[in-house]
Formats: C-alpha cells, sequence, structure tokens
C-alpha cells in the first residue's frame, strides 16, 4: 500500500475536506484527489462518497475501515519518532498532557511541579478540556495521556483507576432542607455541568443511586462556576470537596452528610491510547502517577 496515499486519505477523512487536506499537507487538491483515486485503485474499493455541493463529505464503510486502520499506523510512526527523539536520558522531548478543568486546577498541580524539577528539558503542555474532548484529542494524537473524571466510551482508549475524589451535596448556608432530605432535593433547582463533562456523568449516575433526580436544572460550564451560583442562592449541586472547600469555610456553602454515611466519590482515571506506544516521557509521568 502506497503510505503517501494513505497519508493523504487519512487527512482528508479527519479534516472532512479535500482542500483543508492539500492546504495541511502542502499539496495541491487536484494532487490530493489523484492519491485518492490511485489508493482506491489499488485496494478496488470506494473509500469516501464523493458528496454533492454543499454536503459534507462522508466515508464509505470501506473508508471507515481504512481510516481506524490509518489511524493507529500514524500514532504509531509518531510515537517512533519521539521515541528516537527521546533516548537522551529524558534530556529533551515533549510531553503534552489532557485534563478535564477540575483535575488540572486541583490534582494535577504537585504532580507536574515534581516530572519538571526531575525532568527540566522535557516540555509540558497541559490542553484542558472535558472527557469528550480528550478523548477525541487521544485518538488524533495531538495528546500523550489524559486524566479524567468520565470513563471512556471509545474502544481505542484505556483506562486505568487513578485514584477517588470525594464529592458532595452542597447547598447556599442560607437555605434549610427540610426533614426528608430525598424529597426535597427532588424538588430542587439543580446547577449541572455541560454535556459531555465527566463530572455530569457521575452526578447523574450518584444523584440516581441515592434516589434524586434533577428535573429542574441549568448548565455551567465549569465547577468553579456551579459552585459560585450555589452560593449566590442559584440552587444546589454535587460537586467535588476539593472544589468547594474555600467557600464552605467561608460559611457561603453547605455540604449535606451523606445519607446513612457512605461518602459520595467519583473515580479519576488515567487514559491513553492503545495503538499508540507511550514515549519515554509520557511513561515516566504515568509512573509518577502511581507511585504514590
Amino acid at each position: 500500500m502506497n503510505l503517501h496515499a494513505l497519508r493523504v486519505f487519512h487527512t482528508v477523512a479527519k479534516l472532512g475536506s479535500f482542500s483543508a487536506a492539500a492546504e495541511t499537507l502542502f499539496i495541491s487538491q487536484p494532487a490530493v484527489s489523484k492519491a485518492l483515486k490511485e489508493l482506491e485503485y489499488q485496494l478496488n474499493i470506494q473509500l469516501i462518497e464523493r458528496a454533492s455541493k454543499g454536503k459534507k463529505l462522508t466515508l464509505s464503510e470501506a473508508g471507515q475501515a481504512l481510516f481506524e486502520h490509518a489511524r493507529s499506523i500514524f500514532a504509531i510512526e509518531k510515537a517512533a519518532i519521539e521515541d528516537i527523539k527521546s533516548r537522551t536520558g529524558l534530556k529533551r522531548g515533549t510531553l503534552v498532557i489532557g485534563s478535564s478543568t477540575t483535575i488540572a486546577s486541583y490534582w494535577l498541580p504537585p504532580y507536574l511541579a515534581n516530572f519538571c524539577a526531575q525532568y527540566p528539558h522535557i516540555k509540558v503542555e497541559v490542553q484542558i478540556a472535558n472527557t469528550a474532548q480528550i478523548e477525541h484529542a487521544l485518538l488524533e494524537c495531538t495528546i500523550d495521556l489524559a486524566l479524567v473524571e468520565g470513563t471512556p466510551t471509545e474502544p481505542h482508549i484505556i483506562s486505568k483507576h487513578w485514584q477517588n475524589d470525594l464529592m458532595s451535596v452542597v447547598i447556599p448556608s442560607s437555605l434549610k432542607p427540610a426533614k426528608n432530605v430525598k424529597a426535597w432535593l427532588n424538588k430542587q433547582f439543580w446547577l449541572l455541568r455541560e454535556p459531555g463533562s465527566g463530572t455530569l456523568e457521575m452526578s447523574v449516575k450518584l444523584l440516581q443511586q441515592h434516589g434524586v433526580t434533577a428535573k429542574n436544572s441549568m448548565q455551567l460550564g465549569s465547577n468553579e462556576a456551579i459552585a459560585r451560583a450555589v452560593a449566590q442562592g442559584m440552587g444546589v449541586a454535587l460537586l467535588p470537596n476539593v472544589v468547594t472547600e474555600d467557600l464552605v469555610q467561608l460559611g457561603k456553602l453547605t455540604r449535606l452528610k451523606p445519607q446513612n454515611n457512605i461518602e459520595l466519590s467519583r473515580p479519576l482515571y488515567q487514559l491513553h491510547y492503545k495503538d499508540r506506544p507511550s514515549s519515554h516521557a509520557a511513561q515516566a509521568f504515568e509512573k509518577s502517577l502511581f507511585s504514590e
């Protein structure tokens, strides 16, 4: 198989555009079309559904299968290049970590500080997004590993339990719950994260396990925004304790005691793309995550 043609196909499929692929690969659009035609001729199968003007480009069933293989092939290629570059005792290279907002704000900093002190010549970047966006970045090989709250939905992503994050239902300190807390919570206005957030996924699951449904709700884009909105009396929320600690200490939020003294918690996961071998820098950072 012609690897150049495969790379062209992979780029077209990823970007969804012949012109965007041509610009990315620094070749002409006719060259892109020629490479794809040659690949389809070589494989004797149609890979891309030629969309009519104004409609989005789509892959055929065979094209989608080939795209998955191509993504793995170029992930291994990238890992090989990084591996060769890193064979200097971790004295050079780049490590890109994907992280959800809460982990990046509260859990990740001490690990970053220790890693950067130990390997000062490794350039470290942190990309912050919700769990769904992090998964996509892993598959596109734009990050090396990830730390998130939610469990992955993609079969090509491997997850490893990292640690647990305690959570509590928080209410404005001026608000007093009724004796029947469960019934009272079912009537409250809930502040929730956006779709794709690991916090939203886990919050809904934990609430349902305790017989609570957030029927009336509003979505906000960060846990910090939700915590401050609750402090202003806008509603109630289920949030990580690390997020609400300062507002609880200031007397602006009250944590409800867990029912039957069963603490609420969510698992935090470390993720990586199984078809991409880890670089030396990624292996060293992953080791530091589980060394305690």
